[in-house]
Parts: C-alpha cells; sequence; structure tokens
C-alpha cells in the first residue's frame, strides 16, 4: 500500500508501480442506453468527469465497447492532457454488435486493433492498464486464455501497455494469467450477495494483486435486498453506500469502481462509502451473501 493522502475512502492501492485510490470510478453508465450512443445529457457527462478527478478520484475504469468508444473520447475531452496522478484502466476482448450485445472479439488481431484504437480514443501513448475480458455476458467461463493473454503481454512488450488484469474470470484463468505474465489486477462481479470469489479475493491480497469489483448492487435476491435496506435504514443511510463500505472493510485489496451519471449521486457514492460499520453490521450483512 501506498502513503499516498487522501480523503477519500479506503486510501489508496498500488497496481503494479501506480499508486491508485481504492475509490475509483466506473465511466460505464456515461454512455447511451444499454452502453450504446452518446449520453442523453453530454455537458452533464463531461461534468461528472471533472468532478471526479476534483474529488482526488485517480482510478478510472473504461472501456473501447463502452458506445463503442462514447466513453473514451468523453475522458479525452474532459480531463485531457491528464495529472500524472491520474491513471486509466481500460479493457479489451469484446465488442458490440447492432443488437446491443457483447460478442468477444479475443483473436490477436481483434485484441491489437482493441488497444490502438483505445490508446487514439484516450489520446495515450501507452495504456496504464489492460483488463483481458473473458467468458461473456452472462459471466465467467471455463477454459484456456493462453492466446489472447499472451497476445497482450507481446503489446506490452512493445510498450503499449503498462500492467495487465483480466476480468469476468475464473479462478482457474487467474492462475493460469500468473503463469505467462504478472498481473495487477482481476475484476469481477462481487458484492454482499454474490460472494462466489471470497477465497480468491483473499489469496489476490496476500499477492498483493487488486480485486476490483462489478455490480456492487447486482443479483440480489428481493429477500437480500430488503436485510440490506433494512440495516442501511438503520443507519440512515443509502442500500448502494452500505454495499460500497462493506466492500471497502471486505479486504484491503478491493477497488471500488461504482458508476454514475449524475454528479449527485457520484458525491454520494464517495460519502456512503467512508460509513464505517462495526463488528456486528458485519455480521449481519455477511449473513446475505451465505
Amino acid at each position: 500500500m501506498s502513503t499516498l493522502s487522501t480523503s477519500l475512502p479506503g486510501g489508496t492501492w498500488t497496481l503494479g508501480d501506480l499508486t491508485v485510490t481504492r475509490f475509483g470510478y466506473g465511466a460505464m453508465q456515461l454512455a447511451g442506453p444499454g452502453v450504446m450512443g452518446p449520453p442523453a445529457d453530454h455537458d452533464s457527462a463531461v461534468a461528472v468527469l471533472r468532478e471526479v478527478a476534483d474529488l482526488g478520484i485517480t482510478h478510472i475504469d473504461t472501456a473501447g465497447a463502452y458506445g463503442p468508444r462514447v466513453t473514451n473520447l468523453l475522458i479525452r475531452e474532459a480531463l485531457h492532457p491528464y495529472a500524472e496522478s491520474l491513471h486509466i484502466a481500460t479493457k479489451v476482448g469484446a465488442t458490440r454488435d447492432e443488437h446491443g450485445g457483447w460478442p468477444p472479439a479475443r483473436q490477436p488481431e481483434d485484441l491489437r486493433r482493441a488497444v490502438h484504437e483505445n490508446l487514439e480514443t484516450l489520446g495515450l501513448d501507452v495504456l496504464d492498464l489492460v483488463n483481458l475480458r473473458l467468458g461473456d455476458a452472462q459471466g465467467p467461463r471455463p477454459g484456456s486464455l493462453a492466446e489472447p493473454f499472451e497476445t497482450l503481454v507481446e503489446l506490452q512488450r512493445q510498450g503499449l501497455i503498462r500492467h495487465l488484469g483480466v476480468s469476468n474470470a475464473t479462478a482457474e484463468q487467474v492462475a493460469e494469467a500468473r503463469t505467462i505474465a504478472p498481473i495487477v489486477c482481476v475484476q469481477n462481479m462481487y458484492n454482499l450477495a454474490y460472494r462466489q470469489d471470497d477465497e480468491l479475493i483473499d489469496e489476490l491480497a496476500e499477492e498483493g494483486i487488486a480485486y476490483v469489483p462489478f455490480f456492487p448492487l447486482g443479483g440480489f435476491s428481493p429477500l437480500q435486498s430488503s436485510a440490506l435496506s433494512t440495516v442501511a435504514a438503520r443507519l440512515d443511510a443509502t442500500p448502494m453506500s452500505v454495499a460500497l463500505a462493506w466492500l471497502l472493510q471486505r479486504s484491503p485489496n478491493i477497488l471500488l469502481i461504482p458508476g454514475t451519471s449524475s454528479l449527485t449521486h457520484l458525491r454520494e457514492n464517495v460519502g456512503g462509502a467512508g460509513l464505517s460499520l462495526s463488528d456486528e453490521e458485519l455480521a449481519e450483512l455477511d449473513k446475505i451473501g451465505r
């Protein structure tokens, strides 16, 4: 962990040689409906990104497939030239079709094209962090990642990528990636109700590898949502605040990337994640996903 001071909840973490705030920002919601096309309010999207930087958040998560290209171009418009402390993570391995689907695009030529497109749309000479997106829209799928991951390692050797990670991956794929080249993060679905990666998170923490959960409120049953709402009401907080605070307290290697297209929600998320949960509250919340 770095000692860089920050007033954001959770402090900082180091991704390889990059220090980032554990409270980050996910840009997906800045694109249009279904993560397709431009935002309904372009100026508002730019304002949100500028507020992200003003709040001191130094980890922004994006992907060329968002829009496609929409969120990357917004980030560039709002924040380029980038502050030295700001680090942008992107994903490759999926594209978009005319129906709004996310077909895999993991052939070597797909990945090379995607990396060059990300460099161009973000206005960068080198990408700080590239996650290889595996599986599909339904979740991780077993199988070797060797060919696509080795393609990214080759691009890293060419100086186009600083650090590598994997997204939507099984524990076996994480282990396989680590036999090929170092990774600095794993980005998977995980939250209070969806706890499949508990063991993996603890293993990665021991190795100093970040875990970046997406969908902090995704996959809840009505019963689980009700249990969360009960705790949130008692704390006079929103369910999202409690979910984010729980993630930050779950393990020091967890980095948050909640997304929003609203300035109000952005500020609420930052404030909410700083909620301090007692041992009793943590124990009660722990029952939700078990």
